[in-house]
C-alpha cells in the first residue's frame, strides 16, 4: 500500500510525534534504503543537516519571507460561508491560511520529529538524502486534527494510514498543488539513480503525491526566489514550543538513545518518570510539611489523567491533563513541580548561535520585533489552555512582605481553625471508644442482640451452637483535653515558635503548640505558614496562662513533656487523648500518674498522611483585615 512504483517506498507520518520517530527508525533499520527523500527545499539541506549534528540539543532553522515579493500563490479572501459543514467532513477547506502570510517559516530540529530522525538515521548510517520540495518564498502550511499516534502500539503503519485516508482531502492551496507535483516530480528523477527510496512524508500528502507520482501529465513547477534559511538556539523556556513532545519526554527519548535503552512506550511509560521526579523536587522544596506522594496516590493521579484523556479523544494525554489531575489529586505545590518539571530538558546547552525565542505561531528573533510565523513540519493545531496555579513568590516578594509585617497584630485563618476543631472533636470520640473497650460485657443471647454480636465468644463456643452478644456501658466518661504529637521526638531547633492561643468563640479550643517559625515561610502579603510540631486543646475554652511561660511547667525537659504536662495540669478530666506516633513510654505515664491522669492513645497512623499534613499547615495572618483575601494566596500544598 505505501509503495509508490517499484523503486519508491513512502512512509506517511503525523509530525511533531516521538511515536513516528520510532516507527521511522524502525523502518530503516529493517529495510535497506539507498536514498531517502525529504519535502523540504533544498535550501533547507545544509542548515538542518548541520543542526541535527549538534543533536541532542534542539534547534530552529528559519527562513523568512522574502519583503516586497508578489508571490503567484498569495492566499485569496476565503469566499466560504462559514456554516462549519465542510470542516467537519475533511473537506479540502479544513484549516486552510486565509489570514495575512506570517514573517517567517521554521523547521524545528526536534529528536521526536519523525522527519528529522529520518535525516538523523540516514546520516549516520551515509545513506544520500535528498530534499524534493518546492522553493517558496512565503510558506502556505496545511494542518489539521489527526488521530493520536499512540495506535501505531496496536496497529501497523499501513492499517494506521489506511484508516485516515477516507478523511482527508486536498488542499485547495495553490501553492500546495504546486508543491505536491515537485516533489512527485523529484521522485521520478530519483528513480533514475536509485533503486529503493524511502520518502517521509505527512499522512496529508501521501494520496496526492501518490497520484502525482503517476499523472502522466505532471509539470515541473517553478521555484520562486527565497531568502537563505537561518539557524537559531532557544532558551529552556521557548523549548516547549518548539517539540512535539514535552521537553522532559523528548528528554527521557535522548537518554534512551545513548544508553541504547528501549524507548518504544515512552510516550507513556515517560509520563510516570515525568510524576516520580516531580516528586523528589516537590518534597525537597516542602521537606516536612510536603504531602506524601505515595505509589497509591500516584496510581489516582494517573487514572485521573487517563479520565481526563479519554474526555479528549486522546490516547495519549495533554500537558493540561497532566497538570489538573496532579493539581486535583496531590495538590497545587505538586502540580506546580509537574508543570516546571514537564518543561525541563536536560540536554540544553549553548551552541554558539544567536538566539531566538519562541510562542504559539509567533517568534522573537534577534534585534528584531515579534513576527508570525509558521512550521514547515506542522503537528496537529494547538491552542493556549488556562490553569489556575497560584505561582510562587519572588525573592522581592518575600523581602518585602517580611519588611511590612506587623508583630503585634497576629490571628489564624478560620478554615484551618474548622479544620483542626473537627480533628479534635474526631479524636474525642475515638478516645471514648477506646475508654469504653474495657468496659464491654459479654453474654449469651436470649431475646436481644443487645449491642451486637460477639464474634470472638461465638466463634469460641461454636461447638455448642452458642451466640454470645456485646453489652456496652451507658457512659464511659468525659473528655476535655487532647494531645496531637505530629513530630516526635521534636528537635527544638526546629520548631522555635512556641505560644499559646485563646478562643474567639465557644466552638473553638483553647490552644498550646509548638511549631516552625512562620517568619521564614511566607506566601502572600500579611500571610506567613507555619507547621505544627505538636499541639495541646481544651475544648469547652479556659483561660490558662501561656504554658511556655509558666514556672509551674518549668520541671519539664523537652517539648512534648511540656505540653503533656500542661494538659495534665489543666485538664478537669480523669483522662486525656494523647495523638501520637508511639505509645506513651514509662517517662509520660510516671507523669500521667503524678496528676492522677490517664492517657487514652490513638495511634497517628490511623489516620491518612493526607490528612495529618493538611492539619500540620497553620497559616498565621497579620491581623483580621487579611482574612477577608487570604484564600487567594493560600495554596493548598
Amino acid at each position: 500500500m505505501l509503495e509508490i512504483g517499484s523503486r519508491v517506498t513512502c512512509l506517511p507520518i503525523v509530525h511533531g510525534s516521538g511515536d513516528f520517530a520510532w516507527e521511522v527508525r524502525r523502518l530503516m533499520l529493517k529495510h535497506s534504503f539507498d536514498c531517502v527523500a525529504i519535502p523540504l527545499p533544498p535550501s533547507f539541506q545544509t542548515p538542518v543537516e548541520t543542526a541535527i549534528l549538534k543533536l541532542p540539543t534542539p534547534s530552529v532553522v528559519f527562513q523568512k519571507n522574502l519583503p516586497n515579493y508578489q508571490s503567484q500563490w498569495a492566499p485569496k479572501h476565503d469566499t466560504d460561508t462559514g456554516d462549519g459543514e465542510n470542516s467537519n467532513s475533511g473537506s479540502a477547506e479544513n484549516h486552510e491560511t486565509r489570514e495575512p502570510v506570517p514573517g517567517a517559516s521554521y523547521v524545528p530540529i526536534d529528536p521526536c520529529q519523525a522527519m528529522i530522525a529520518a535525516i538523523r538515521t540516514a546520516m549516520g548510517d551515509h545513506i544520500p538524502r535528498k530534499f524534493i520540495d518546492l522553493e517558496t518564498s512565503r510558506y502556505h502550511p496545511h494542518t489539521r486534527s489527526l488521530p493520536d499516534a499512540y495506535a501505531l502500539k496496536k496497529l501497523p503503519i499501513e492499517r494506521f494510514t489506511a484508516a485516515i485516508i477516507p478523511h482527508i482531502a486536498p488542499s485547495t492551496d495553490p501553492q500546495w498543488k504546486s508543491r505536491i507535483d515537485c516533489q512527485a516530480w523529484n521522485l521520478r528523477e530519483l528513480c533514475v539513480d536509485y533503486k529503493n527510496i524511502l520518502v517521509v512524508t505527512s499522512v496529508l500528502d501521501f494520496p496526492w503525491i501518490r497520484q502525482a507520482f503517476n499523472d502522466r501529465s505532471l509539470t515541473l513547477p517553478k521555484d520562486e526566489n527565497s531568502l537563505a534559511p537561518e539557524t537559531y538556539q532557544l532558551p529552556l523556556d521557548s523549548l516547549y514550543f518548539l517539540l512535539g513532545e514535552l521537553p522532559f519526554i523528548t528528554g527521557l527519548y535522548e537518554s534512551a538513545r545513548q544508553e541504547l535503552g528501549d524507548d518504544e512506550h515512552l510516550s507513556i511509560d515517560g509520563l510516570k518518570e515525568l510524576l516520580i521526579a516531580a516528586r523528589e523536587d516537590y518534597q525537597a522544596e516542602y521537606k516536612n510539611r510536603a504531602r506524601k506522594i505515595t505509589p497509591k496516590l500516584l496510581s489516582q493521579c494517573l487514572k485521573y489523567i487517563r479520565n481526563l484523556t479519554l474526555i479528549d479523544n486522546r490516547f495519549t494525554p495533554q500537558l493540561t491533563s497532566i497538570v489538573t489531575a496532579a493539581q486535583q489529586v496531590a495538590g497545587d505545590g505538586y502540580a506546580l513541580h509537574v508543570l516546571e518539571k514537564s518543561k525541563q530538558f536536560s540536554f540544553a546547552k549553548n551552541l554558539g548561535l544567536p538566539t531566538a525565542r519562541m510562542s504559539i505561531d509567533q517568534a522573537e528573533l534577534p534585534g528584531e520585533e515579534i513576527v508570525d510565523v509558521v512550521s514547515r513540519l506542522p503537528g496537529p493545531p494547538v491552542s493556549l489552555s488556562q490553569i489556575e496555579l497560584i505561582p510562587r513568590p519572588d525573592d522581592n516578594q518575600i523581602v518585602d512582605w517580611q519588611q511590612n509585617w506587623d508583630p503585634y497584630s497576629q490571628c489564624s485563618w478560620p478554615p484551618e481553625d474548622d479544620l483542626i476543631e473537627n480533628f479534635r472533636q474526631t479524636v474525642f470520640d475515638r478516645a471514648k471508644e477506646a475508654m469504653g473497650i474495657d468496659l464491654v460485657q459479654t453474654e449469651k443471647f436470649t431475646t436481644s442482640i443487645k449491642d451486637g454480636i460477639d464474634i470472638r465468644d461465638t466463634v469460641r463456643h461454636w461447638y455448642n451452637g452458642e451466640i454470645y452478644v456485646k453489652v456496652l456501658p451507658p457512659s464511659v466518661g468525659k473528655l476535655d483535653c487532647s494531645v496531637m504529637l505530629f513530630d516526635s521526638p521534636a528537635d527544638p531547633r526546629e520548631y522555635p515558635w512556641r505560644t499559646t492561643w485563646f478562643a474567639e468563640h465557644k466552638n473553638e479550643s483553647t490552644l498550646a503548640f509548638f511549631a516552625t517559625d512562620f517568619a521564614d515561610q511566607p506566601v502572600g502579603p500579611g500571610i506567613c505558614l507555619a507547621n505544627y510540631g505538636g499541639a495541646l486543646f481544651l475544648y469547652p475554652p479556659v483561660a490558662i496562662h501561656d504554658i511556655w511561660q509558666d514556672p509551674r511547667l518549668d520541671f519539664a525537659t523537652t517539648l512534648e513533656e511540656r505540653l503533656l504536662a500542661a494538659a495534665c495540669l489543666h485538664s478537669r478530666c480523669p483522662n486525656i487523648a494523647l495523638v501520637s506516633s508511639s505509645p506513651p513510654g514509662m517517662a509520660w505515664r510516671q507523669l500521667a500518674k503524678k496528676f492522677k491522669k490517664k492517657w487514652v492513645h490513638i495511634p497517628l497512623s490511623r489516620f491518612s498522611d493526607s490528612t495529618v499534613q493538611q492539619l500540620r499547615m497553620v497559616h498565621v495572618l497579620n491581623g483580621k483585615d487579611v482574612r477577608s483575601y487570604a484564600a487567594d494566596f493560600i495554596r493548598k500544598v
